[in-house]
């Protein structure tokens, strides 16, 4: 398997019984090419619901809506069987655990702190993790990339997740790390990038780095800067042979009528200039509030962030807690993570919701 950069497929780190599976055969994918005028296939109700009287959610959904699909691909400028549309980031880590390791062997690599799904994903298949934690100097943090490539070396790791802004860090991981790291472990492992915050970090998408790295898999959802959380739409851009498989090993219709059509909306030219509106109000929010922190009695560390929150060290979290609780604003506490004994998490909301954050911060200091 050893070649230039970009000739390795990932289909040969799949596990070896899912790399030519079918999965689930469902009414939507049974016909393709029929010219249906009257669908009988699918067991649905023959008339529309009194709730949906038009009907548009009579029928079962396209399990990757055709025009979702090719929205997204339009979007980060790469084509559909690059794309697999999932209910959140959520689901796509699981599925990509799913898919690569095989129950109670391989096994993935993490850095902590970092998002919990990866590892509640791995546990919930018997999937071992190995943890290369990250470094700070209370300005910001950093993931050790050849410390990780050893780790996943050593474990025989079939699965490395970044997360690029990360969460709850806010720091980036350099573009040429990723690269070097996903070329060194071709042979072995899938690095896996999560990009949930990329909308407020400055830094490229590491989406320009698919065609030459076959074994990179990019995660976005429009769940933060799009402002659809409740909507759960996640994607993940991968080479061919890969989402080929992500599809098969999907549940049936993960993405409802409803919520396709919300994506749709989101990616359309209006929600996305309004969306690159209130990042930059976002952004900016962020840099006030970082000033705020760091003005505080008994706040230690105020990290830089790429996110739309920032990372808070404080030698009194609870008394901290305590003063944005009596003003009915709350916060993330962060001492369940490793290395995160004295941390919170704040989110950057709207102007109102900062001036509140303000208030409460400069009339009851914790």
């Amino acid at each position: 398997m050893n070649g230039p950069p970009g000739s390795t497929s990932p289909l040969a780190l799949v596990r070896e019984d899912l790399r030519s599976f079918s999965g689930y055969s469902s009414a939507r994918t049974s016909a393709p090419g029929v010219p249906a005028r009257i669908w009988l296939n699918a067991n649905e109700s023959g008339a529309p619901s009194s709730c949906d009287p038009e009907g548009t959610s009579r029928r079962y959904p396209d399990p990757q809506p055709a025009a979702l699909v090719e929205a997204f691909a339009d979007h980060w400028a790469t084509t559909p069987d690059r794309v697999v549309v999932g209910r959140g980031s959520d689901e796509l880590i699981e599925l990509l655990v799913r898919t690569l390791c095989r129950p109670g062997g391989d096994g993935v690599v993490v850095c902590s702190p970092t998002f919990g799904m990866y590892a509640v994903s791995a546990h919930l298949h018997g999937v071992p993790v190995t943890d290369v934690p990250q470094t700070d100097d209370e300005l910001t943090w950093r993931v050790d990339t050849e410390a990780v490539r050893e780790a996943a070396v050593a474990a025989g790791a079939r699965i490395v997740f970044l997360a690029s802004p990360g969460n709850p860090t806010g720091a980036v991981v350099p573009l040429h790390e990723v690269a070097a790291l996903t070329e060194a472990l071709a042979d072995q492992a899938v690095v896996v990038l999560d990009e949930a915050y990329g909308e407020y970090a400055f830094q490229l998408s590491a989406v320009t780095l698919l065609e030459e790295h076959p074994t990179l898999v990019v995660l976005r959802t429009l769940s933060k800067a799009h402002a659809l959380a409740g909507a759960r739409l996640g994607i993940a851009l991968a080479h061919p042979d890969l989402t080929r498989v992500l599809r098969a090993v999907q549940a049936p219709y993960p993405v409802p009528v409803p919520v396709s059509e919300l994506g749709l909306h989101a990616l359309g030219e209006e929600a996305l200039a309004a969306t690159r509106s209130r990042v930059g109000e976002t952004l900016r929010l962020r840099d006030t509030v970082s000033r705020l922190l760091r003005d505080l009695d008994g706040v230690r560390a105020v990290y830089a962030s790429d996110a739309n929150f920032v990372l808070v060290r404080c030698d009194d979290p609870d008394a901290l807690l305590h003063t944005l609780g009596s003003a009915g604003i709350v916060v993330r506490d962060m001492r369940h993570l490793p290395g995160l004994h004295d941390a919170l998490r704040i989110t950057v909301g709207t102007a109102d919701e900062m001036s509140a954050l303000d208030t409460a911060l400069r009339e009851n200091p914790a």
